[in-house]
Order: structure tokens, then sequence, then C-alpha cells
């Protein structure tokens, strides 16, 4: 049994399970993401761009053909995928609060405002 309690040990002090969470609400969350793009917003691309195949359209270079048309659509896509995930994150991530800082009066650097010392100068303060 030891070797049970040192697997849950590393599993809880390794975080391996709040990486694991992690995972499954990234996952979710892109499918999510994917869902609005395709459902929402490449309707409207595809209707504002141009008609046709453009997304099969391939540069041929002797025996060679690039995908160029794919490529383009994987970038637009990539770039509005990306726009929509930023968008959502600063719906759901705000930011940290900074910490009150002062100006140490010795060497001008910016220091925590409970600080007794400086860790730039190592002067010695007064209380704040």
């Amino acid at each position: 049994m030891p070797m049970l309690k040192e697997f849950k040990e590393f599993l809880l002090k390794q975080n391996v399970v709040a990486l694991a969470i992690a995972v499954v609400v990234a996952t979710a969350l892109s499918t999510l993401v994917k869902a609005v793009v395709d459902d929402f917003i490449m309707p409207i691309v595809v209707a504002i761009g141009p008609g046709g195949e453009w997304q099969k359209a391939t540069w041929s270079v002797g025996s060679v053909k690039f995908g160029v048309g794919d490529f383009i659509a994987a970038a637009i896509n990539f770039i509005i995928i990306g726009f929509v995930a930023w968008r959502i994150s600063k719906i759901f991530i705000k930011p940290a609060a900074e910490k009150p800082t002062r100006v140490c009066p010795y060497c001008r650097m910016s220091i925590d405002a409970a600080a007794t010392r400086c860790p730039n100068c190592t002067s010695q303060l007064s209380a704040a």
C-alpha cells in the first residue's frame, strides 16, 4: 500500500489532477469556440468573401502542387478562432490587482509599499 500512497501524493503534489481538469475544460472550450466560428462567423466570411472554390486553389511549380487556397482558409480560420478565444478569455480572466508600490528614496527603484528594506540597494527604509 505504500506505493499507492506515494502515487496519490505524486498526483496531488505535482498538480496532475488540476492539469487533467484543465485539459478537459480546454477541450470543451475548444469545441465551443470552433462551433461559434463554424456556425456563426464563417457563414458571414463566406458571404462576404469571394465565391467559388477558392479553398481548393492550387499553385503548380512543375510537378509540385501547393494548396494555396487550403492554406489561406486555414490561416483565416486560425485568426478568427484566435480572436474568438481571446474575447472569451477577456470575459472570464480578470487581470490581477497590482500590488501597491512606492519608490525607494535611495536608488529610485519601485518596491513593495510594505517593504522595510529595499531589495535593490538593500537600504533600510522607514515605515510607509
